[in-house]
């Protein structure tokens, strides 16, 4: 019964534990969902909930929600995720960072960011639940999603998601192919000059943003 009970945890079989929280941790329920939420005490990812104001979806910088154009709002994204990876790596070795494109409750603005040790997740979560970002308090806990391919939505990267920004699962937003070259690069030579060890007591300093927000 208990190997029973452990292959199915956080499965659509599970009937006690939320499965939608489990792949994704968020809920459209909330604190109203009738299964449970149940929060990991250790993990490599942490959740930082509402932390991208989307242009698109929130007054932002000056401009009104939908105002700024496509180049202006991918050049507004580019600033924010390459501030926000700079920020990460002073942690730890950061293996992945989400963004969800959403425009429902629970995964607006939601940001996802996978260490490759759980410490590093650990110490990153203690700290950013002191500070501040754009005006705004940071909001930072442990999730219990590792592996992505389950908790992004597979019909928005192929023909379209016809729920758009109100679907369950993550739409996943893209920072553009440059900036992604451009920090991998970085981060490469980072760990290269730390030895790829980050419990090394001398450490380089790491990656340095360059680009402006709106």
């Amino acid at each position: 019964m208990a190997n029973y009970l452990a292959s199915i945890f956080g499965t659509e079989q599970d009937k006690v534990n939320c499965s939608f929280y489990y792949k994704i941790g968020a809920c459209r329920h909330g604190d109203r969902c009738s299964r449970k939420h149940v929060k990991p005490s250790y993990s490599q990812t942490i959740l930082l909930p509402n932390l991208f104001q989307n242009p698109a979806y929130v007054d932002t910088a000056g401009y009104a929600k939908g105002k700024m154009d496509p180049a202006q709002m991918q050049a507004n994204f580019d600033a924010f995720y390459e501030d926000l990876w700079c920020e990460l790596c002073k942690y730890g070795e950061v293996e992945e960072l989400v963004v969800c494109d959403n425009n429902n409750d629970h995964l607006i603005g939601n940001v996802y960011a996978r260490f490759k040790y759980e410490d590093s997740a650990q110490k990153a979560c203690d700290a950013l639940n002191s500070r501040w970002y754009a005006g705004r308090p940071i909001y930072c806990e442990l999730s219990p999603v590792t592996d992505f391919r389950e908790a992004c939505c597979r019909l928005n990267s192929g023909e379209g998601c016809v729920r758009g920004g109100f679907c369950n699962f993550i739409h996943r937003k893209e920072p553009s192919a440059d900036l992604d070259r451009e920090l991998e690069l970085s981060t490469k030579k980072w760990l290269k000059e730390r030895g790829r060890d980050e419990r090394s007591v001398t450490r380089s300093p790491t990656p340095e943003p360059t680009r402006k927000r709106y």
